[in-house]
């Protein structure tokens, strides 16, 4: 946590006034040769919740640090009012004896100097001075800043037993947690919050989510969660192609914008790109003539002084499929009454589950409820303690959680890790797979020790897609993965035939990848009856120790047995509906990459000479063509939409 103001300054968000704000004048930023942003001008009123969205190594980080004083601006200015309070979250893994609750207390700098202050002051006489010192405790809610303090950290997923136990005793994602705490204990004006969800579990991403919709200050978000981004933020400030660009609403609001923005600017791009193609063609052709040289001039400077449109880009860096299973038996996996747990410990016990081919389960439950124990278990890490479990002689588990990154050897390429896996492969090959996942070029060949904590998330997916399995189990899967790299994953889902269980708090993966929520909780494994959007209500329920208006486990073996059939019915026509719709994706990328080339073809001067009339013709009926056509897929894409939504609806 960093403050900007003096102990006794220290004001509240509720200090602020109407002039109070963070300006941007001309701002540009670099980081060595590369230019980041460059002429941004915007106002970041109080209040606002502003979520910060660009591309991996376009300036996010970078702006933190310059609002921070770590940084300096190349260019211009940044102003922030001098009586801010400004709040972050510690980079470091916090090393401590003292118990959790006094660090997290610490984020509340001017509560511990009066804290401080009092106590040097109680042995005095200078009653004037402790009363001057015991009113500003209280007016700071110092008397109720450990309760405060404990609130946080059971929002986050700590016990009360938690609150005294050593920092140094908690594992180094809980210690995350514990940096977040105290930032958030801090009475801030401004509080920067970088990936905060990244070591969370959906309980705690919800239970923040409530707290910075009711923070009072002015929020600066770097997110690649679109459910979270949706739900706290009020503008969105997106750095692109060096500006940065202050849009107006959620994230939802701004992809909607930014779309229709782009879509105008290609459109605009392509009709200056065809002027342009005609000026020059005529500059080419008279300007040795000395009746038309004149206007050959004219024209020559006319494109000199023209402001050029740059082309509109949105591609994804990441485009790849899971590949399909070479066989599916049926059914992979089955659970009776199956108990599961620790050494003489059982965390779920009666546990029945039965996974087919197609099956798309997304388990829900509290923290330490037994999510990743069941995942374990599905992977073959934990054995039974009762119970049957049997599972198909064709059976490939592809699991993925945090082990799965540490299993990458430091010293090795990305291509060497799938070479290691299929030594027989062509190099070509394999570096079009890897490419698929952002690896392409030299970083196919560069060692993994650098790499990010999203580069190795990404390597390890890919290796993990490669060997074909027909199980996929994924507990946390889009921990530091971009929103394109957690897109891309959830539309390779969508087409993946296997089975897959996945434990996230990415709500928009879970959304668009399951078709049903199993609920981990109180020693057992259920289906939710409720909708995710119903799950906070849950939660909110459980803690008022109120009886949840969504049931769990409450079915029958008749009612199971008829949502079974009910489902496999749903999957049954949800099939050609897919396929429909893939066919039409294919078609859809197949006629926009003609698009593309018709439109370099004609933005060739040459094409306009009077030689190539034929040529030119020709071009423009593909093209119309081309374009009737592109119409047409693009329909038959959105129907076949339609009607898988009101399938699955």
């Amino acid at each position: 946590m960093v403050g900007r103001s003096t102990f006794h300054v220290a004001p509240g968000p509720e200090t602020f006034t109407i002039l109070s704000m963070l300006q941007f004048t001309t701002l540009a930023l670099r980081r060595g040769t590369r230019v980041l942003f460059d002429n941004a001008t915007l106002q970041i009123h109080p209040g606002q919740k502003v979520g910060v969205t660009g591309a991996n190594g376009s300036g996010k980080s970078s702006l933190f640090a310059l609002l921070l004083g770590e940084l300096h601006a190349d260019a211009g200015s940044v102003l922030v009012p001098r009586d801010w309070v400004i709040a972050h979250v510690a980079q470091e893994t916090p090393h401590d004896e003292r118990a959790a609750i006094e660090y997290v207390l610490d984020g509340d700098a001017e509560l511990r100097e009066v804290e401080r202050q009092i106590a040097e002051t109680d042995g005095e006489k200078d009653g004037e001075r402790l009363a001057t010192l015991h009113g500003r405790f209280e007016v700071i809610d110092g008397y109720t800043a450990r309760a405060r303090a404990g609130k946080l950290l059971h929002g986050l997923g700590f016990t009360s037993e938690d609150e005294e136990r050593a920092v140094n005793a908690f594992s180094g994602g809980w210690r995350v947690r514990l940096n977040l705490a105290r930032a958030l204990m801090c009475r801030s004006s401004l509080l920067l919050l970088d990936e905060p969800t990244n070591h969370l579990d959906l309980d705690a991403v919800i239970w923040l989510e409530g707290w910075l919709r009711s923070y009072s200050g002015t929020l600066l978000l770097i997110s690649h969660d679109r459910d979270f981004l949706d739900n706290v933020v009020n503008h969105v400030l997106h750095i692109e192609r060096i500006a940065a660009t202050l849009y107006k609403g959620n994230y939802s609001a701004f992809e909607h914008v930014r779309a229709e923005r782009l879509a105008l600017q290609q459109s605009q791009y392509v009709k200056q790109q065809r002027e342009i193609a005609h000026m020059q063609a005529f500059v080419d052709r008279f300007r040795a003539k000395a009746s038309k040289a004149k206007q050959a001039q004219s024209r020559l400077k006319a494109l000199e002084r023209m402001d050029k449109i740059a082309a509109a880009h949105v591609d994804s860096p990441f485009h790849f499929n899971l590949l399909q299973p070479a066989k599916n038996p049926r059914p992979l996996l089955r659970l009776e009454e199956v108990a599961v747990g620790y050494g003489g410990t059982t965390v779920l016990n009666d546990v029945r589950l039965t996974l087919q081919p197609g099956d798309r389960v997304g388990l829900l439950g509290p923290n330490g409820a037994g999510k990743s124990t069941l995942i374990k278990l599905l992977a073959g890490q934990l054995k039974v303690q009762g119970g049957e479990l049997v599972s198909a002689k064709d059976l490939r588990v592809g699991y993925f959680a945090q082990h799965a990154v540490e299993q990458l050897r430091p010293d090795g390429t990305a291509l060497e890790h799938l070479q290691w896996l299929d030594p027989k492969a062509r190099e070509a090959d394999l570096r079009n797979w890897l490419g698929g996942f952002g690896f392409s070029g030299d970083t196919a060949f560069m060692k993994t020790a650098p790499f990010s904590g999203g580069e190795k998330s990404r390597l390890a997916l890919a290796l993990l897609a490669y060997q074909r399995p027909n199980l996929l189990l994924l507990d946390e899967p889009t921990n530091h993965l971009d929103l394109e790299m957690r897109q891309a994953l959830a539309t390779a889902l969508q087409e993946f035939d296997g089975a897959m269980v996945i434990v996230s708090h990415d709500r928009h993966l879970l959304r668009v990848a399951t078709d049903t929520l199993q609920l981990v909780h109180g020693g057992v494994v259920a289906e939710f009856d409720g909708s995710l959007d119903e799950y906070p209500d849950w939660l909110a329920a459980q803690e008022r120790d109120d009886t949840p208006e969504v049931s769990i486990g409450q079915h029958t073996a008749a009612s199971r047995k008829v949502k079974k059939q009910r489902d496999a019915e749903k999957r049954q026509l949800q099939a050609p509906l897919r396929k429909r719709m893939q066919k039409a994706e294919r078609e859809l990328e197949a006629l926009q990459a003609a698009k593309a080339q018709l439109e370099q073809k004609l933005s060739d001067t040459s094409i306009y000479e009077s030689d190539n009339k034929a040529t030119l013709q020709a071009l423009l009926a593909e093209q119309a063509s081309n374009a009737q056509r592109l119409e047409g897929a693009e329909l038959e894409w959105l129907r076949s939409c339609e009607a898988l939504e009101q399938i699955q609806n």
